[in-house]
């Protein structure tokens, strides 16, 4: 015979209690981001007159269309999110290269010099020069005005690069030593073996190297001079800035905060269209690599 576990009423009483606080929880995370979608579509007067609504009682699309008009803004948003997605594209690339490369190795037991390079890479995570003397050395580099300024002074991330070092440092011995016997050489191990096994963790510190390369618009402000380099995130930044400066009759065609809602729409929608596709393998990579030190 089956026995049935029959739950007392304290189990009961906490799963209602942890569902109730997680569809609270749930509510306060999602609502907000519903309101500025509906505000996006909402005349001027209906946002200062509702504090908060879900669905626009007079739905607009002028701040799209002003936005995404090839005659007003549209040429200029869409070539800035051409850049966007090239300098997110290669520098999450270049991000997981480097990191990839210098955990794996940093890993090796066998590796001279391990422990002074180390220190060296925890000595970037307390001390920085700050803003100035990176942009003297991007200067310096011939970086100046060109993607490469928004691309390699944070090709690493040295607190990723020593979660995917904890990752690498767990992968069982066995399956190297078995490798090696068969005359796999150490970039044919990492490439065979150990890559494949870091899906989980390739996948989630892409995602933050991506959502930091979309979402960066001060140094394009501090790097680029040529307006027409613009990333997405700064062109989007000068239209709130000038919707700030043109719109201030609540009665005005395109006003200042449906403007900025739908600008926040636009610059979000890319990343929540990404995350699901890595979604999967987001919580697993999370907490892998993070226990060992």
């Amino acid at each position: 015979m089956i026995s049935i576990k029959r739950r007392s009423i304290g189990d009961v009483i906490g799963d209602i209690v942890i569902y109730a606080l997680l569809t609270v929880l749930a509510i306060v995370m999602v609502v907000p981001f519903i309101y500025v979608i509906a505000a996006s579509f909402a005349p001027e007067y209906e946002i200062q007159t509702r504090p908060l609504f879900l669905i626009p009682n007079h739905p607009t699309v002028d701040a799209y269309k002003r936005i995404l008009d090839p005659n007003d803004m549209g040429t200029r948003v869409f070539r800035s999110l051409g850049i966007s997605v090239i300098v997110t594209v290669v520098g999450t690339i270049i991000n997981l290269f480097f990191t990839t490369t210098m955990a794996y190795g940093l890993s090796r037991s066998g590796l001279i010099g391990k422990g002074p390079i180390l220190k060296m890479v925890l000595f970037t995570m307390v001390f920085g020069g700050g803003m100035i003397p990176l942009f003297l050395v991007v200067r310096a580099l011939g970086m100046y005005d060109t993607y490469a300024a928004l691309i390699l002074p944070g090709a690493i991330s040295a607190y990723n690069m020593l979660i995917v070092r904890n990752f690498f440092m767990d992968l069982p011995a066995g399956l190297e030593e078995a490798a090696s016997i068969d005359g796999c050489t150490d970039i044919g191990i990492f490439v065979k073996i150990a890559l494949p096994l870091s899906l989980p963790v390739l996948a989630t510190f892409g995602l933050f190297y991506a959502v930091g390369h979309w979402n960066n618009y001060f140094g394009a402000l501090l790097y680029l001079n040529d307006q027409n380099k613009y990333p997405f995130q700064l062109v989007l930044r000068n239209i709130v800035m000038q919707s700030q400066e043109t719109q201030t009759d609540p009665n005005a065609l395109i006003p200042e905060d449906t403007m900025k809602m739908a600008v926040i729409v636009i610059g979000t929608v890319p990343i929540l269209i990404v995350y699901p596709f890595l979604q999967k393998h987001f919580a697993a990579g999370v907490m892998v690599g993070a226990i060992k030190g």
